[in-house]
Order: structure tokens, then sequence, then C-alpha cells
């Protein structure tokens, strides 16, 4: 140091020195330390003059902001422009929008028609960054850096995430051709769906109230027949409609809030109620398994009339031929 140099203001060795005191303790009770040194002179025998400096930069740093570190950026250091930011953090909000519905509807199934619109909007903000919002070049190095950049891709990852969850589900069975909306025949079953959920309910109520009905479920299987069966004929129809549209993909399910529904009705019928649905075609059934019991029977009986009627036939020569010779003898004997 500088003898003839000003000695810096009492607040700039101040923290300094409190940080090096752990460093300026066993010099001290060592006694190498003149005891009538002031703190700067004890700090100029123990640090050399970049030291000093080092530790004069670390104490500004804590005393404008408490974070260690450089006071700015290098310039070389990559970063997103402004635009770019602000597509990567519309991304993130609507993720988190996405995934915390997903998450809510995933028991009873409610994903495709509570989570729709955000699908849409979480695949309209990928559009906007896989097509870097332009053909500039600084675009082009947005979308690089927000999809190519690292080996995670982590936007990357989750965009991919969404899409095959939406597959797996079959959401766009349940929409309109541009998914934009619910399709009819799904919020007419929704709605059936609903109705007979409530006609379970209410007739449960009324049952529960007798103790002698306790567990008796023959009020719900009889005054709840006819949305049960609504609701099996809508279910019925959308999938020969969907087997129809979808014929050169066999195996394809109908949405996956449709069959979700449908299962819990039919468990709640036939497990829970023990109910079953009468079939309406019993005469029908029993004619015809008469007719085929009687079918044997039929044909029997006719093989042997047709027998009968052959061997008369094979009689009737000989008994013919007989009386034919016994006339000619006869004719002899005159």
């Amino acid at each position: 140091m500088d003898p003839g140099a000003t000695p810096p203001p009492r607040s700039s060795w101040l923290l300094p020195g409190l940080l090096l005191a752990p460093l300026l303790w066993p010099g001290l009770a060592l006694g190498t330390l003149a005891a009538d040194g002031s703190p700067r002179r004890v700090l100029d025998d123990l640090l050399s003059e970049q030291q000093w400096l080092d530790v004069e930069d670390l104490s500004l740093a804590l005393l404008r902001g408490g974070r260690l570190g450089p006071r700015s950026l290098p310039p070389d250091l990559p970063d997103l422009d402004p635009e770019c930011r602000d597509l990567l953090l519309d991304f993130a909000n609507s993720s988190a929008e996405l995934t915390g519905c997903l998450v809510r509807g995933a028991r009873p199934v409610r994903l495709c028609q509570t989570c729709y619109p955000l699908f849409q909007q979480v695949a309209s903000k990928m559009d906007n960054i896989s097509r870097a919002v332009g053909n500039t070049s600084e675009s082009h190095s947005c979308a690089r850096s927000l999809l190519m950049e690292d080996r995670m891709q982590i936007v990357v990852i989750l965009s991919e995430f969404f899409n095959s969850t939406w597959q797996k589900a079959n959401c766009a069975n349940c929409l309109t051709n541009k998914s934009e909306e619910l399709s009819i025949s799904t919020l007419n079953f929704l709605n059936q769906f609903n109705n007979t959920l409530t006609c379970f309910e209410n007739n449960l109520q009324e049952s529960m109230h007798s103790l002698l009905q306790l567990k008796n479920y023959s009020e719900v299987c009889k005054n709840c027949l006819n949305a049960y069966k609504t609701l099996s004929s809508m279910y019925s129809e959308m999938q020969k409609r969907n087997e129809h549209e979808n014929k050169a993909e066999p195996g394809t399910h109908l949405c996956i809030d449709v069959e979700d529904a449908m299962n819990i009705t039919r468990k709640l019928w036939s497990r829970t109620f023990n109910c079953s649905v009468p079939c309406s075609d019993t005469v029908p059934v029993i004619a015809v398994s008469v007719f085929i019991l009687f079918l044997p029977v039929v044909f029997y009986l006719s093989s042997f009339l047709h027998s009968e009627q052959k061997k008369r036939k094979l009689i009737l020569p000989k008994r013919l031929k007989s009386s034919t010779s016994f006339a000619n003898f006869q004719e002899n004997l005159n």
C-alpha cells in the first residue's frame, strides 16, 4: 500500500474486518500483531493488495444486494430476448393450468370435457414457439434456444406428454371436427348420465328411510330402469357409429370420459344394486327354442313314415306275381 494514500472511510473496512475476524484471531492470540495497530494496518500486514481488493468487492456486493457473484453478467453469456422469454412464460403458465386440470379430473375421469380448452391453449402456445413467430433470424434463434439448445429439451418433453395423454384418452372422439367444443352426442350422453345418477340417488335415499328395506334396492331397479336403458342404448349407438367411422382402425375406443361414465353406471346397476334388465324378446326366443327342439322329432317321424311307404310298394308286386301264377296253374288243370 502507498504510505501517502488516503485511508478509506470507516464503513469500507468495517465489513471486511468483520468477515476476516476468524482469520485474524489466531494472529492476535499469538501476539504477532501490534497491539497499537489500526484495523487497516492489521489487514495490510496479513493481506496483499489484490486480496484486499477482492475483500472490498465482496463487502460491496453484500452491502448492495446481499448476493455473492459478479456485479453484471458477462456480455457473451447467452440470454433470451424479451419476446422469447414471453413465449416461454406463456407456455409455462398454460402447461401448469393444463397439468392441474388433468390431475383434478383423474377420478372420476373428466379429462376431455373439462380440459379441452386448456389443451388447445397449450397447443397454440407450442405452435407459436415452433413457428418462431416469423422468419427473422432472431425468432429462429428463440425457437432453437427453447427447443433444441440442451439435451433435456423440457419444452419438447412437456408438449409430447400432453399430446400423448390426449391421444390415449381419445378426447377427439368427444369433440367436434375442429375440436372447439363437445359434440352433441357427447353432451346428450353426459346429460343422461347425470340424470341416471340423480335417479339412483333419489331412490336410494327413499329406500333407506325404512329399516325393513335396508340394502333392498328394488325401488332403484324399478324406478330407474328406463333411465338406465336409455343410457345404455345411447352408449351402444355411439359405439356403432365409432366403429363405422373407424373401419380402418380396429380397436378404437370412445373418449375416456364416456367410457368411464358407462363403466361407473354398469357397476352401480349390476354390482351395487344387483339389478338386471328384463329381456323384451322373451316370446320370440321361446318360440325359436321350441321349434329347434322339435326339429329332431319331426325329422325322425318323417323318416319313419317315408320308409314304411317304400316297404309297401316293394311287397305289392310279389303278391300280384303269386296271384297270376296261381291263375295260370288252374287253367292248366282244366
